[in-house]
């Protein structure tokens, strides 16, 4: 009776909260179908539809398409699911089709949708090296108000306020707990397009932002409870496509954050699971060792590796077992789906190692088949060259394909701050860069990294507001003019700072003037201090200038640097006739130096633009050097 209760409670849930997501069948009863609506004419012909409800798996479906033939039927271990794989033959037309079945002697039916295609499969670009991302947390950047036509939508659906009060855990904001909900919002991303836009970036970075239904509200949106749905906290699905088309209206691209290795434990497939390895150690009984190494090593044990990829995240995110072919194929058509519904522009795939690499190769390999020009980062967090280099496609370090195009540079994160603080040679401050960029023969492509100064799971770069800002402007200038595609954390423009130590919340603080109320609105000039001003408008110019005047170099130029000496380190970019040159001084004091080792890249007598002053600079034998000078150097 307590089973029962409980499945009538989930039909009740997902009747209230899905929306579209739930189809009603001739009984009127309600079925949930993943994903809600397909295309014809995909490079994939089969598609896997999910059924759920009471008893489903009984059910005996049929369907009379022209072009669609039901190709199998999977029943699980679970009762209450049914997987149906269709083909959908070239000849399929878009339109609703009638899926029929038989349940209890029982006539049933539901409808589904095969939509037509919008956009070629070559149009979808993805992000790269010309790009900058700009990666925000959407509960901690800014709550604003749908529009208009969003609110009555919203009214006229029973949400979004009605659809968070069915939630399991529909928590509230409290702002006053760094590991609480905040508030902030979609809305609010998109009334600070302009700003972000103004700015310099093009691509924004969101993390998670399909639906959390954990206790606590996990606010981060790592603990995924539905792969089809918009957090109601954050919004609608409607307004994550309508900021999508408004950052598109803008020349601005987005990249959605997801998760495949590990869901929330609140998962409806947790509490009713499908089949019985639809997750690794389902009691939850073994936890991952958090050994990246294990991965690669040629010693590593059976037991350590199968830790690594098998045990659960934390307790509340239990492991995937993406080795069932099912749940693969589920994921695979999740990313499809919201690539081609919401026209999202790159793929950020958190914890890539953890999951299991040949099927995550196949999953790469499936969207890249379908959007040959699309672009996926993994995260791959290594404190070594070798383990980064080892996950990207066609690496001559793994015997494996793993067909992932960009992999995580996370230099800075594990000790590339130090570059910018030390003040010695041979082996220490800008030298670091140097050598770190030394390794790139390791890389297939280092041209497809992505680099950083932090992000939301790290220290910030600043660990404490800095008295001057020198140092600061070395680090954005060489991220943002060096190889590889650049991340910038929100609010380093505007100097946010912290250590996560006690709490990931003390790095991910709000945006000032985000939410109504706050006391100063850093979005704004005049809500700025006079250091933030001048950190916002050096960040500014060099981002507006790569975008507008630089972005092919940046994108496709080669790199040539030379070996920093007495401090002095000069590297060149060049695409064609174009040349940037960047020199820097990794000294606190001024010093005056010979350029003949650079003489190659700049001849004595050339007469430069420095984007950063918009002065011209002619090299000469000895040029004098300020304490933690930089130039930015053009020749166009």
């Amino acid at each position: 009776m307590r089973v029962w209760r409980l499945l009538c409670l989930v039909v009740a849930v997902w009747t209230a909260t899905l929306g579209g997501f739930a189809a009603k069948n001739a009984g009127g009863e309600a079925v949930k179908v993943e994903p809600p609506y397909w295309w014809v004419e995909m490079e994939n012909d089969t598609l896997q539809v999910m059924v759920s409800g009471p008893g489903v798996a009984a059910a005996d479906f049929a369907v009379d398409y022209p072009g669609v033939v039901l190709a199998e039927q999977v029943t699980l271990d679970s009762p209450n699911y049914k997987l149906l794989y269709f083909r959908i033959l070239p000849e399929a037309k878009p339109g609703v089709m009638r899926v029929r079945y038989v349940l209890d002697g029982k006539k049933r039916s539901f409808d589904y949708e095969l939509k037509k295609r919008d956009r070629g499969r070559e149009e979808y670009t993805g992000f790269d090296a010309g790009d900058v991302l700009y990666l925000l947390m959407p509960d901690r950047f800014a709550k604003g108000q749908a529009d208009g036509k969003a609110r009555k939508r919203a009214k006229a659906s029973k949400g979004p306020k009605d659809a968070v009060a069915a939630m399991d855990f529909p928590v509230g904001p409290d702002r006053d707990n760094p590991d609480g909900r905040h508030g902030g919002n979609i809305a609010g991303i998109a009334e600070h397009l302009g700003y972000l836009d103004t700015l310099g970036v093009t691509a924004i970075w969101l993390c998670p932002v399909l639906e959390n239904d954990m206790p606590g509200g996990s606010y981060h949106g790592y603990a995924t409870t539905d792969y089809y749905r918009i957090d109601p906290r954050f919004g609608t699905n409607e307004q994550y496509g309508a900021l999508i088309d408004k950052a598109h209206g803008r020349g601005m691209k987005v990249v959605m954050d997801m998760i495949f290795n590990h869901t929330g434990s609140n998962h409806p497939w947790m509490k009713d699971m499908p089949s019985k390895d639809w997750y690794n150690n389902p009691d939850g009984d073994v936890m991952t060792n958090f050994r990246l190494t294990t991965v690669h090593d040629p010693y590593v044990s059976d037991y350590d590796l199968k830790h690594t990829v098998d045990g659960w995240f934390v307790p509340a995110m239990p492991d995937l077992n993406q080795r069932n072919p099912h749940v693969m194929k589920y994921l695979i058509q999740n990313s499809i789906w919201w690539i081609e519904s919401a026209k999202i522009d790159g793929i950020r795939m958190d914890t890539y190692p953890y999951a299991d690499m040949v099927a995550m190769s196949r999953w790469a390999g499936e969207v890249l088949r379908e959007y040959p020009n699309f672009n996926i980062v993994g995260e791959s967090w290594y404190a070594t060259e070798t383990g980064g280099a080892y996950w990207q496609r066609h690496s001559r370090l793994n015997p494996k394909e793993t067909s992932l195009p960009s992999v995580m540079d996370f230099y800075f994160v594990t000790g590339g701050r130090k570059a910018f603080e030390e003040d010695t040679d041979p082996w220490h401050g800008l030298n670091n860069l140097y050598d770190h960029l030394s390794q790139d023969f390791l890389y297939p492509d280092p041209m497809n990294l992505l680099t950083f100064l932090d992000n939301h799971d790290s220290d910030r770069f600043l660990l404490e507001e800095p008295k001057d800002l020198a140092k600061w402007k070395q680090a954005v200038a060489f991220l943002l003019t060096s190889r590889g595609i650049p991340q910038i954390y929100y609010g380093t423009e505007i100097l946010m700072h912290g250590s996560k130590e006690g709490s990931d919340g003390y790095v991910r603080r709000d945006f000032p003037g985000g939410f109504a109320g706050d006391p100063v609105n850093a979005f704004t000039a005049q809500g700025r201090t006079p250091l933030q001003n001048e950190a916002w408008d050096y960040m500014s110019k060099i981002l507006n200038w790569r975008k507008n005047e630089a972005r092919d170099v940046m994108a496709k130029g080669s790199l040539k640097h030379c070996m920093p000496q007495n401090g002095l380190y000069v590297y060149q970019r060049k695409f064609g006739d174009k040349e940037v040159t960047v020199i820097l001084n990794g000294r606190d004091s001024e010093q005056a130096l010979t350029m003949e080792r650079s003489a190659e890249m700049l001849p004595y007598g050339i007469t430069l633009r420095d984007i950063i002053t918009d002065k011209p600079v002619t090299i000469t034998e000895t040029m004098t050097f300020a304490p933690r000078q930089v130039f930015i150097l053009q020749n166009f």
